[in-house]
């Protein structure tokens, strides 16, 4: 698979959903008491599902190659808007969203590992020192600094959903760097997006089914979690999933997973300003080794 060099342009379809996926932590801990989280991430995509009818419905007309292709789409519906998405509100119920992007942060190592082998990516040794740097910065949020627990073990639950979320995606993107969507389905944005989200809302749908199967959760309804809700349907939503899905297949999705990387930046500052967090010491020696890991990693022979 050829690659495209890192343009202003693409850099700034990769920062863009940075900054909507930190506000999405945000907001999904602002609300995280007044919705569960896996209906959340429900009625995230079916505002965004309901959007898309307007401009890519054409993608599910009988005769589309969608239906052809409706194992690959699933699979991407899955990883990328049931799984992670869902981990990830399920994650804010018990960590700050400082720490769900700070582990979330890990994804350029998981990018490497995962690459290298399920899709027969080269990994160089800048790379995997970059990637080695980046996940222990992540061990060092997991344990709080205190590496007794490490040996025991005791995570916040929060923190291993987002680990597992992490994985999900680095998955999710490499399948989407790895073939085009030319001769799949109609190449524009509204068709390449509504082929995911449709079958992701079908996945978030049966997995909110069996959160209030199990669990005895209720919603606080208020203007407050209208609003909350439209706008993770939208900028962290839409906006964001599209970006990211140009930008990787430009520049790949090992180049792309750095990018993530920053979340952690925008998350920190947003926390300080709407949440009252402070950040710990331990944020900023884990933030020091994550930015260490991309320098390390995209410098030049």
């Amino acid at each position: 698979m050829s690659t495209q060099k890192l343009t202003p342009g693409t850099t700034a379809l990769l920062v863009l959903p940075t900054i909507l996926w930190a506000s999405n932590a945000i907001v999904g801990r602002l609300i995280h008491d007044q919705v569960p989280p896996i209906t959340l991430n429900f009625f995230r995509w079916l505002v965004a599902f309901t959007i898309l009818l307007f401009v890519g419905r054409q993608v599910l007309r009988r005769g589309s190659n969608l239906w052809t292709n409706w194992k690959r789409y699933s699979i991407l519906g899955l990883l990328g808007i049931g799984i992670y998405n869902a981990l990830q509100y399920l994650a804010l119920q018990s960590s700050s969203p400082i720490n769900v992007t700070l582990v979330n942060a890990s994804l350029p190592f998981w990018m490497l590992v995962i690459g290298r082998m399920f899709f027969k990516a080269k990994v160089n040794g800048r790379q995997l020192i970059g990637g080695l740097m980046s996940l222990l910065g992540v061990v060092l949020v997991l344990t709080r600094a205190d590496w007794q627990e490490l040996l025991a073990f005791s995570f916040v639950p929060g923190d291993v959903y987002m680990v597992i979320a992490t994985i999900a995606w680095a998955v999710y993107s490499w399948m989407l760097s790895t073939r085009r969507h030319e001769g799949v389905i109609a190449e524009t944005w509204a068709t390449v997006v509504m082929a995911q989200v449709f079958f992701g809302l079908i996945w978030s749908g049966a997995f909110a089914a069996m959160e209030w199967q199990f669990t005895d959760w209720h919603i606080d309804w208020s203007w407050g979690l209208v609003l909350a809700i439209l706008y993770v349907g939208t900028g962290p939503a839409l906006v964001a999933l599209r970006c990211w899905g140009v930008a990787v297949q430009r520049v790949g999705a090992a180049t792309a997973g750095f990018f993530v990387n920053l979340m952690p930046v925008f998350a920190a500052l947003m926390s300080v300003f709407i949440l009252g967090d402070t950040p710990k010491p331990y944020h900023a020696a884990a933030f020091l080794l994550i930015v260490g890991g991309i320098y390390v990693s995209s410098r030049k022979n």
